[in-house]
């Protein structure tokens, strides 16, 4: 049996068991097949892991819509920020010469990549929508490193199953698996709109993930750890278990 039909004899399956037995049986069967979500144990939890899986076995290597330069919106929406603080005006005024990523967890060779060699790796630009949980979207062209090449060159060890990105912002943190981050489209932002990636929008560095929704497209990334689980990383920008108010998953 092919991959193609595998996942769609798989999909069915999870489809039928969710229509026929309730969505209990679906998780179950998505747990068979390592499908389910790290909120899958709140209380739409089950429904998490349907919807999860689903688009894992379908949309794995699908691609988000990309426009043409005509429609990027002329007036992008930065949604307010809390005060950054003296130490990023410090690095901003020196043009974030300082600005380090630290790389780290289940990697082979962690890095303290300063951004200067981030600007360095090979670069990928796309004109895609950023779409908030709140109501709001943009289109808007962004410029960076693909995620998968920085993974690449640390080493991801095979047993990681989730990049954990942290913000300069303190406790401001998300996930994704491993499909998003090896995903081509997947990238550490520092351009925007044939610029330099403004600090409303994220700059120095924001982590795009353009199949899902904006809460998981942190501004000002500081770190990337690679892991097996998310357990003790305590709350974070506040999607569900284990962070705590939106869904872990949220592919659009």
């Amino acid at each position: 049996m092919n991959i193609i039909s595998r996942r769609k004899l798989m999909t069915t399956g999870l489809l039928a068991a969710a229509g026929a037995t309730g969505l209990g049986v679906a998780a179950k069967l998505a747990g068979r097949y390592g499908l389910i979500p790290p909120d899958a144990g709140v209380l739409y939890g089950a429904g998490e892991t349907l919807t999860y899986a689903a688009q894992r076995l379908l949309t794995r290597h699908s691609m988000a819509q990309e426009f043409s330069r005509s429609q990027i919106s002329k007036n992008p929406f930065a949604n307010g920020i809390d005060a950054l603080g003296p130490e990023f005006q410090r690095l901003q005024a020196g043009g974030f010469a300082e600005w380090r990523l630290a790389v780290d967890g289940m990697v082979a060779r962690p890095a303290l990549l300063p951004l200067a060699v981030i600007k360095s790796f090979p670069r990928s630009t796309q004109i895609t929508m950023i779409a908030c949980e709140e109501g709001w979207s943009y289109i808007a062209e962004w410029s960076g490193v693909p995620l998968a090449h920085v993974l690449n060159l640390v080493g991801a060890l095979p047993q990681a199953r989730y990049v954990v990105y942290r913000s300069f912002q303190p406790d401001w943190w998300e996930s994704i698996d491993m499909a998003d981050a090896l995903h081509p489209q997947t990238l550490l932002a520092t351009g925007m709109n044939g610029g330099e990636l403004p600090v409303p929008f994220g700059g120095p560095l924001r982590l795009r993930v353009p199949r899902q929704l904006g809460y998981k497209n942190v501004k000002y990334i500081t770190r990337l750890t690679l892991t097996d689980n998310l357990k003790g990383f305590g709350k974070g920008l506040g999607s569900s278990s284990p962070e705590g108010g939106y869904a872990w998953y949220a592919g659009i």
